[in-house]
């Protein structure tokens, strides 16, 4: 089997993944002509030619023109559907998809739409394919808490299917103990919390993340190797770490795939994952990722495997489901 093949067949959840950001390019113009939407861009290939990012910032700005064209239910509930199918093919058995209500809200579509179309579609990839799912509402992080506090209020109808709050959009600048209250307000709602933080923001980032807003997880976290100290924590703590190792070079995290800190992180213990974040952005979904870091890393077959289990061990599922899934995994490692 080679090496393509075994990360395949590896069972694998993804835990780090914006719907909005598996927004393919010929989907956008399918949507823009469907809803009439004029998009800044004349073509696919243009579109595509705007992938050239310097920063988080210079994706962003892509991103949320893009996102324009996603307006009714069905525009929701085909997105994460056309990603569910990506996912099943790549051996994902369990996804934790992030959605941001503020962009969309922000343009006059109801919270409501947003989260019954993707539910749809988790739903019914759950009957068809039997991937698992969790939904996380992420707050924009250059918005205010208390625009924050609104939309968890708008999300709280809908608590039943929204397992978690996060935390994202443009780090610099943006801390995450800016958003106590309403990480408080959610945990005190029964939600579990997670939170980009240490991407292009330093680990001190980090520590607000775990110490203030007492997040399960961090979302990226590989600058978390330039604290010592924090990095032990991780390890000691068993913190998981949800990396995106294409969307790091994409946004010049790390300049090449080479300099990537995911082998040296998995090598002294920490519980890193991997994920494709926004894919349809960054050159490749999850096996795509696994790939990469396998290339460039020199990762062997045994850390393929370690990843895959790494990602089930960090995701929201029951102690019982992961258990038959890591049996699942050695029995193909």
């Amino acid at each position: 089997m080679n090496v393509e093949a075994f990360v395949r067949e590896l069972p694998k959840a993804e835990l780090h993944l914006h719907i909005e950001g598996t927004l393919e390019p010929e989907m956008v113009f399918a949507l823009a002509s469907r809803n009439g939407v004029t998009l800044p861009y004349p073509s696919v290939t243009a579109l595509r030619e705007a992938y050239r990012f310097t920063d988080l910032q210079s994706f962003l700005d892509v991103y949320y023109a893009c996102a324009q064209v996603l307006q009714t239910e069905d525009d929701f509930r085909e997105l994460t559907a056309a990603y569910l199918r990506k996912a099943h093919d790549q051996g994902v058995v369990h996804v934790e998809i992030f959605f941001d209500p503020q962009t969309h809200t922000a343009r006059g579509v109801a919270l409501d739409t947003v989260v019954n179309g993707i539910n749809a579609a988790l739903v019914e990839g759950e009957r068809q394919l039997g991937i698992t799912h969790r939904l996380i509402l992420c707050f924009l992080r250059h918005l205010s808490e208390a625009e924050a506090l609104e939309t968890l209020s708008q999300a709280l109808p809908h608590s039943g299917v929204i397992a978690a709050v996060g935390l994202d959009s443009s780090e610099l600048g943006h801390p995450p103990s800016k958003f106590v209250t309403v990480f408080a307000r959610a945990r005190q709602e029964g939600f579990l919390t997670v939170a980009h933080a240490g991407e292009e923001g330093p680990p001190a980032y980090v520590h607000e993340a775990l110490d203030l807003l007492q997040v399960s997880r961090i979302d990226h976290g590989v600058r978390s190797d330039e604290d010592p100290a924090l990095l032990a924590r991780l390890v000691r703590e068993r913190v998981p770490l949800t990396v995106c190792p294409l969307s790091n070079v994409m946004l010049r995290v790390f300049d090449t795939m080479a300099d990537h800190n995911l082998k040296r992180l998995l090598d002294v213990g920490v519980l890193v994952t991997v994920n494709s974040d926004d894919p349809a952005y960054f050159g490749g979904y999850v096996v795509e990722n696994y790939l990469a870091v396998h290339g460039a890393l020199g990762l062997s077959r045994a850390d393929l495997a370690q990843l895959a289990r790494n990602s089930i061990e960090a995701a929201f599922l029951s102690d019982d489901a992961k258990r038959s899934w890591l049996a699942k995994i050695d029995g193909v490692a």
